[in-house]
């Protein structure tokens, strides 16, 4: 699917610097420039995905993929007493950037319901 080249997408072709916190052939995490928590990084895929709502049975792999990555990076981050992880999708989800991406939030207590 052909799409309009998104910020993430400048990212990932180091068009635009991001302070980068983790990468491999498939994603790449970087820290948010707008944190909503003292630990505050963006996980996306390298494939172009608008969004979850975009996904079928062949990205079954890398959305796996993109939750162990999730997980190792909240492991090296020592957010040890917990983290909050946030797909938004569309705009009623409050889905942004038209690419693909986790949000993974710690070092603070996060309030439910989130808003």
């Amino acid at each position: 699917m052909n799409h309009e080249p998104t910020i993430f997408d400048k990212i990932i072709n180091r068009e635009i610097p991001a302070d980068i916190v983790y990468e491999d052939d498939l994603c790449l995490a970087f820290n948010d420039i707008n944190p909503q928590a003292p630990v505050h990084v963006l996980i996306i895929p390298k494939k172009p995905i608008v969004s979850l709502a975009e996904v079928d049975e062949q990205d079954t792999a890398l959305l796996g993929h993109l939750l162990v990555v999730v997980s190792k990076i909240a492991r090296q981050l020592g957010l040890d007493s917990g983290y909050r992880t946030v797909l938004n999708t569309g705009p009623d989800g409050g889905q942004e950037v038209y690419h693909l991406h986790f949000h993974l939030l710690g070092k603070r207590p996060l309030k439910w319901p989130p808003g």
